[in-house]
């Protein structure tokens, strides 16, 4: 079978997509991965098919070109879209083949057990009311649909319009989706985040997408900072766009003097010399998190999905700063599964607050046994094995 994935975003909207295509074609399908060209090196290195799609990982999901997506599912007999490849979506219908949602995140399909991670956190109680979940929970799905499609509707309709299909209805397709249960994968594991007994069959909570780099080498200056002390704290923001990294490395030195801890500085520190640092701080490149997370005592990061994902894999506490949107939402739940503080939100970071984050995270007895307790169970799962199985499940009543 043919399988086109359309996907787009930063480099963390890629890489469990490309975890998903290698699961694909080792079952035997032929698998093409259609994203922004910045990624056909890392999507062709790993052996995949790659269709370029115009577009900047940093930029608009809003510049996205249906032309392309169509010419990248053009011999296709299934397509699976990421929720910023949704256009994937609607080439399939165009196409008459079928299509299945791929996500790492809550999004749009409606429960109470959980609010949409596109809301964030919202606040305490309104998360968890009675066995069932929230009333709360279920209408943060709604809200999240109307922020999604009326930002979206205009690209939608041209694209609709473009390929020869009826229009949507003014308020979206998401209700329709929810009643016809449209099918998609999630690529959580169910350790995490359990899955909503409603969803049913056709949405399916897999277990992680993980995607490895075994065999990469570290640099010798990293690897004798390690060996020269107690496992240090490792502290990385992704990009860290629209943020002063000064006054962020400001803060986040003192919390490691006040906690007492050595600090490995993830990239997207830039501007920041090692000649600014003191001797218990190292600051590096980009190093894989399979790598690092097992040879550190505790990870502080934004609450990316995959980063949230490698550190709880890793059986690692973890401290989420979030910045916006479902990093939130994860911070929440490291929270609430103890294998973390409470999230220090970005807009209310403080050296103090960070210090005392890290020292509960890398101290606290109980946070670390829960915390590798989780990793076991995770790093026991195997969730694009399952989320082929799910794949191949759903095209058989599709």
């Amino acid at each position: 079978m043919r399988i086109t994935i359309t996907t787009a975003g930063s480099r963390g909207d890629v890489q469990p997509y490309v975890a998903l295509g290698l699961g694909l074609r080792e079952a035997g399908h032929e698998v093409r991965l259609a994203t922004y060209a910045p990624f056909e090196g890392f999507v062709r290195g790993r052996g995949l098919g790659y269709y370029p799609i115009t577009g900047d990982p940093g930029g608009a999901v809003a510049e996205l070109l249906v032309a392309e997506y169509r010419e990248a599912c053009r011999d296709a007999d299934a397509v699976v879209y990421s929720p910023v490849g949704f256009l994937g979506y609607h080439v399939a219908e165009k196409m008459d083949i079928p299509a299945i949602g791929a996500a790492v995140q809550p999004l749009f399909s409606r429960t109470r057990r959980f609010p949409s991670s596109l809301l964030g956190r919202p606040p305490g109680r309104l998360l968890e009311e009675g066995p069932h979940g929230s009333l709360y929970n279920r209408l943060t799905y709604l809200a999240a649909e109307q922020l999604f499609w009326q930002t979206m509707r205009p690209v939608v309709a041209e694209a609709r319009a473009e390929l020869g299909l009826d229009p949507l209805p003014f308020l979206g397709p998401f209700g329709d989706a929810d009643q016809r249960r449209l099918p998609i994968l999630y690529g959580w594991s169910p350790s995490v985040l359990s899955q909503p007994p409603e969803w049913g069959g056709q949405l399916c909570t897999t277990g992680y997408w993980f995607l490895d780099r075994p065999g990469w080498r570290p640099p010798d200056e990293l690897v004798d900072f390690l060996d020269a002390g107690p496992p240090p704290v490792s502290v990385g923001f992704g990009s860290m766009n629209n943020v002063d990294p000064e006054e962020i490395t400001t803060r986040v030195l003192e919390a490691l003097r006040r906690s007492g801890q050595r600090g490995i500085l993830l990239t997207g520190w830039s501007g920041i010399g090692r000649a600014d640092l003191p001797d218990e701080v190292f600051k590096t490149a980009e190093v894989p998190h399979d790598w690092l997370f097992g040879r550190v005592r505790a990870a502080v990061h934004h609450g990316g999905a995959g980063t949230t994902a490698a550190s709880l894999r890793a059986g690692l506490p973890t401290v989420v700063v979030p910045f916006f949107l479902d990093q939130a939402f994860w911070g929440w739940r490291v929270a609430k599964l103890g294998v973390g503080p409470e999230p220090v939100a970005r807009k209310k970071l403080t050296s103090e607050r960070l210090a005392a984050a890290i020292l509960r995270a890398a101290t606290d007895a109980d946070v670390e046994k829960r915390a590798r307790l989780l990793g076991e169970k995770i790093r026991a799962e195997d969730g694009v094995t399952r989320a082929v199985e799910a794949f191949h499940r759903i095209f058989a009543h599709v």
